[in-house]
């Protein structure tokens, strides 16, 4: 897959706001501080496009990227930070509860895991939840160069036993420093576009 152009659409907080073309959308999930805009900007080619911050829990919207006209990466406000409080936890929760149950482009979700770690309450919480509602998901591991290679299977298999994967959803080792997984996530995208 070429990446010939992105454009932020929109950063919205309700579904009135939402991109109306019907575009397939892929959407990334994952804790706070997992990667996701390090994702989004290996997967679109761009250093910092999509801003990564030092401040966990940045991200309170959902953010449209259409990519080379033709889908959208949907980039959801990260889980599991303490620093938020009860009601926007809520809030974000509702948002996403009613994008997912309602959103009939949505043809793939990426839930991004810290391969350093083994998955967290939130995590397998997400997990469950997008299988209640049948969803496909594809786990990305994220910094996995961080981890030695010979660490590599013990790690994936943590992973994978914690999770309790569904037959069909699929697992992606993924390095934004030396861009192992990046033409998996591509193969993803152009089999469900």
């Amino acid at each position: 897959m070429k990446i010939n152009s992105v454009e932020l659409i929109i950063s919205a907080v309700r579904r009135s706001q939402y991109p109306t073309d019907e575009k397939p959308e892929y959407l990334l999930v994952g804790r706070s501080n997992v990667g996701k805009s390090s994702f989004i900007n290996t997967i679109i080619n761009r250093k910092n496009y999509a801003r990564t911050s030092a401040t966990p829990g940045k991200t309170q919207t959902i953010n449209f990227y259409l990519v080379n006209e033709e889908f959208y990466l949907v980039d959801a406000p990260g889980y599991g930070f303490a620093a938020l409080s009860k009601a926007k936890q809520k809030k974000f929760g509702l948002m996403m509860e009613d994008y997912l149950q309602n959103r009939s482009n949505l043809k793939q979700v990426f839930l991004l895991i810290d391969f350093r770690h083994k998955p967290s309450k939130d995590d397998i919480m997400m997990y469950n939840f997008l299988k209640h509602y049948k969803i496909p998901v594809t786990i990305v591991a994220t910094k996995t160069d961080k981890v030695g290679v010979t660490s590599h299977q013990k790690q994936k298999n943590l992973i994978l036993n914690d999770l309790d994967l569904v037959v069909g959803d699929e697992f992606i080792m993924f390095s934004n420093v030396s861009k192992v997984g990046k033409s998996e996530v591509y193969q993803k995208i152009g089999r469900t576009l």
